[in-house]
């Protein structure tokens, strides 16, 4: 008897937290195609008018072209940076091992505004750069990074060396060893490591508002700078009606992809 009421006030308390995350997110799409627009509830009619304000929109395109381009490049550089360090903590034992491991986390840990101002300080005052698109990926970077090293060290600690190790044995040169052997068995942690580092930048406000300058703006930033404009709140929703729906897309993959690999299950 105690069990299944367990049971079901676990079921009650899964559904509590469900709606109350997603009762705001629902609460935007039903907004998204609401005739009104100071989005009265429940809505007074149906219509498509804001997506179709939405899709014409130079602005929200430019933005969204920002954003892409941040994210691809972020997560670029993070791939190659974070599975780097990941394989050289995870794979060699050297002096300050632990520091090398705790100085690539920390940036993930700091506060955006922080790492904002340091890096505005950095690009402007000490090495005089204009800011710019470039300055928005190098800065998007330092952060993306975190999300790359830290799945691709959970995914070489669970794998071990035995099979590299039986590679090598068998003559294999590291770079054979690394192509035939490591990679496709890292191939789903690093996909995943790059969706959510690609998701991380495409998020981001903070670190953009101190690195972008007065000419680069990102969709958030966009989001941020229309919110509050009059005749904007509706095309607002729809665009954040938009993202959450397709958001689906990469929590889903990244999901498929960031579990155990084939024949690494102990």
């Amino acid at each position: 008897m105690l069990s299944s009421r367990m049971r079901e006030a676990t079921r009650a308390w899964a559904v509590l937290v469900l709606v109350f995350v997603y009762a705001p997110l629902a609460l935007v799409v039903v907004n998204a195609f609401n005739s009104s627009k100071t989005f009265a509830f429940p809505p007074s009619g149906f219509t498509l008018r804001w997506w179709r304000t939405a899709l014409a929109s130079e602005g929200m395109w430019t933005a969204l072209g920002n954003s892409v381009v941040v994210g691809l490049a972020a997560t670029a550089l993070a791939l190659v940076l974070g599975t780097m360090a990941a394989f050289a903590v995870q794979r060699y034992d050297f002096f300050g091992r632990q520091a090398v491991n705790l100085l690539v986390v920390l940036p993930i840990t700091l506060p955006g505004i922080v790492t904002g101002i340091a890096l505005n300080a950095t690009f402007t005052s000490a090495l005089g750069v204009t800011l710019g698109l470039a300055t928005v990926i190098v800065g998007h970077a330092t952060f993306c990074i975190v999300v790359v090293f830290n799945n691709t060290q959970a995914r070489l600690r669970r794998l071990g060396t035995s099979l590299e190790d039986a590679s090598a044995d068998l003559g294999a040169s590291s770079w054979q060893t690394f192509r035939f052997v490591t990679l496709p068995m890292m191939r789903g942690a690093l996909v995943a490591g790059a969706i959510l580092a690609f998701a991380l930048s495409f998020d981001e406000v903070v670190v953009t508002t101190f690195t972008a300058g007065p000419t680069v703006q990102t969709l958030p930033i966009w989001i941020f700078g229309n919110l509050f404009r009059p005749n904007q709140a509706p095309v607002i929703n729809v665009v954040a009606a938009a993202l959450t729906l397709i958001a689906i897309v990469p929590v889903w993959l990244t999901q498929r992809m960031g579990g155990d690999p084939a024949g690494t299950r102990v």
